[in-house]
């Protein structure tokens, strides 16, 4: 099974290998036709602390690291 890719914002990287990355999504709304703005926040695997708040980043899932973290940061 292929890994999901997602891309995002860092929103926080106060844990020690961790950025917390929120994910935005558009999409048409079945019924009324307008565009619809979703987020959602990830919590990302960040092996050498590299990503400061603001960063745009890519994440890949992978095998769970810790109780919340089952993404990893992939090359800006």
């Amino acid at each position: 099974m292929p890994k999901r890719i997602l891309q995002g914002v860092v929103t926080s990287n106060q844990n020690t290998q961790t950025v917390t990355v929120q994910v935005e999504r558009r999409f048409k709304h079945p019924l009324l036709q307008k565009t619809v703005r979703k987020s959602k926040k990830y919590r990302a695997h960040d092996e050498n602390n590299a990503f400061n708040v603001g960063d745009q980043v890519r994440i890949q899932e992978c095998a769970p690291k810790s109780k919340t973290k089952r993404w990893e940061v992939i090359a800006s």
